[in-house]
């Protein structure tokens, strides 16, 4: 069944944060049952509104220090993060039988079962908002204050059926509480009806929320202006509203209140998470909220499960320190040192064979049977040759399913790239100054420093800036979505992919029927995107069995 029917609201809400959490909130936790708190006693304070609100971002993300096997929503890590196994930067450890790889390899049915869970929790979290939206104004407060609760929460729903939107394309638009029958009879909204309501309500929610640079520290991760007009800039984007993307994304870059941090790493390994480059981000907190991302992410000689693996596709993208492109047959390739003479930033997306991490030595090489990272087929490490460093703590010493590490959503490094790309899809002028406010921006940050990009030809730039929004923005969730929206996916997504080389290795994995890669890169998998069908995802098959009213 859809959910988009609520239940009452209870205070176990109250429980996403330490710090959204009050004495009060924890007292009447204690005294009230909640399953039975009544509707018409809980909206009569600010406390318990806050705590309504707190579990509106909240919603149903996994946060009791366990890994996270499913997604549970748009922005938990499996749910952002694994959608990278749908692109062409990374592969699913648990192999070609993955969910997330199906949704793009070209076998994806309506019975897949991560659609059922972003389904799901998407419409549990819109119940959540339109039963918050339908009862907060009973909360004495200031109309300010009102206004800024009603601007979050439709930020969040707003970014429900973006998500929705893209993924799905037409999908039913709920904006009040249904009964369980009403809900099993909703009908599907057109996209463009979906994209029009995003828009207007991202738009309208900024004009009420306050800015980036007036979130105090206790308000981390509550949505900003900057926060609404970013996902109204990227739904602008997709829909090839390039014009209106312009401005969205003026008014983030005029505020003046963001910047582009010199320490690439510290964004995403929990050391930096108050920089002004992450815009908005899932808060999450050691013991009390905390995510088994380490425990899925890190590699087995630390412990890990090892289920992130790079692709070799997103590991060429990365040129060489002079600016120019990686290829094999460069002098400058060094295959017992990929890293070697490359953009800074691989090293710090990308573990590879003899690496470090954690000060122990990482070894991947299929010929290296007595290490516990062997590449292979079986064991439960690499698939591609490759691990994942960004997103992991190096530090970290503790409970590898209880992770306090936050999950960026929208960094200003997106902003600028896609108001870059903004300007060049529109036939703008591109101008050295604008490259040096955009690309160049991002590419020298200290920790990075690449080469500056010139003015060159819009076909050009265009596959500079799209390589470029691959390597900056890598594993973040967004590649799959970047392949969809330009257009491309059926392109990228079709053929033979491999993992890392291994020059004169005896174990060697070759494609059944195929002979041996010419770098000897180990063979991955190959995906067959169906053109017109893939596009967009069917709807959950248990639903339409339901309310055929889906189909």
């Amino acid at each position: 069944m859809i959910h988009i029917s609520y239940k009452p609201i209870k205070l176990a809400l109250c429980i996403l944060f330490a710090s959204s959490l009050s004495t009060s909130c924890k007292k009447q936790l204690e005294t009230n049952p909640l399953d039975k708190f009544a509707n018409e006693t809980f909206w009569t304070n600010e406390t318990n509104a806050r705590a309504a609100l707190t579990g509106l971002y909240k919603a149903e993300i996994q946060m009791n220090s366990l890994a996270e096997f499913s997604p549970t929503d748009w922005w938990s890590y499996n749910g952002l993060l694994y959608l990278e196994f749908a692109s062409d930067n990374a592969y699913d450890r648990r192999g070609d039988n993955s969910v997330f790889n199906k949704l793009s390899d070209g076998t994806l049915t309506s019975n897949n079962s991560n659609l059922d869970n972003y389904w799901m929790y998407t419409y549990k979290k819109i119940a959540r908002v339109n039963y918050f939206l339908e009862n907060i104004d009973k909360t004495p407060i200031s109309a300010d204050l009102l206004a800024r609760f009603k601007a979050e929460a439709r930020f969040i729903r707003a970014c429900q059926y973006f998500y929705l939107s893209q993924y799905w394309g037409d999908a039913p638009l709920v904006t009040k509480t249904l009964t369980p029958s009403e809900a099993n009879q909703v009908s599907k909204a057109k996209k463009q009806e979906l994209v029009t309501f995003v828009a207007r309500e991202l738009q309208e929610a900024a004009n009420d929320l306050p800015s980036y640079g007036k979130l105090t520290t206790a308000e981390r991760g509550r949505a900003s202006k900057q926060a609404a007009l970013a996902f109204l800039g990227r739904i602008q984007l997709a829909e090839k509203s390039y014009a209106d993307a312009i401005k969205s994304y003026e008014q983030i870059i005029n505020a003046n209140e963001n910047n582009i941090d010199p320490n690439y790493s510290g964004l995403f390994n929990g050391t930096n998470e108050t920089s002004k480059e992450i815009i908005f981000a899932t808060q999450y907190l050691v013991d009390l909220a905390g995510n088994g991302m380490f425990q899925h992410n890190f590699p087995a000689i630390a412990g890990g499960w090892h289920l992130h693996c790079p692709l070799g596709s997103l590991v060429e993208s990365y040129g060489f320190t002079d600016g120019t492109a990686f290829s094999y047959d460069d002098a400058r390739y060094n295959a017992q040192d990929i890293s070697k003479n490359r953009d800074p930033r691989l090293a710090f997306t990308v573990i590879t064979n003899g690496d470090r991490f954690k000060n122990l030595k990482y070894t991947s090489h299929p010929d290296s049977t007595l290490s516990i990272d062997q590449l292979t087929t079986t064991k439960q490490a690499t698939r591609t040759g490759y691990g994942l460093r960004k997103f992991n703590d190096e530090g970290f010493s503790g409970n590898l399913q209880n992770s306090g590490a936050d999950v960026p959503i929208v960094r200003y490094a997106e902003v600028l790239l896609s108001y870059l790309e903004a300007k060049l899809e529109n036939g703008d002028p591109i101008t050295s100054d604008l490259l040096d406010k955009t690309i160049n921006a991002v590419r020298k940050r200290s920790s990075v420093n690449m080469p500056a990009i010139n003015v060159q030809s819009s076909t050009s730039l265009r596959t500079t800036l799209r390589n470029e929004r691959r390597v900056e923005l890598a594993l973040e969730g967004l590649r799959y979505w970047d392949l969809l929206r330009w257009g491309i996916a059926k392109d990228v997504l079709k053929g033979d992919f491999y993992g890392a080389p291994f020059p004169n290795a005896k174990n060697l994995r070759i494609k059944s029927g195929g002979s041996k890669d010419p770098y000897s890169r180990w063979y991955v998998t190959s995906k067959s995107f169906r053109v017109g069908q893939d596009e967009h995802w069917p709807i959950p098959q248990n639903e339409v069995n339901i309310n055929p009213n889906l189909k």
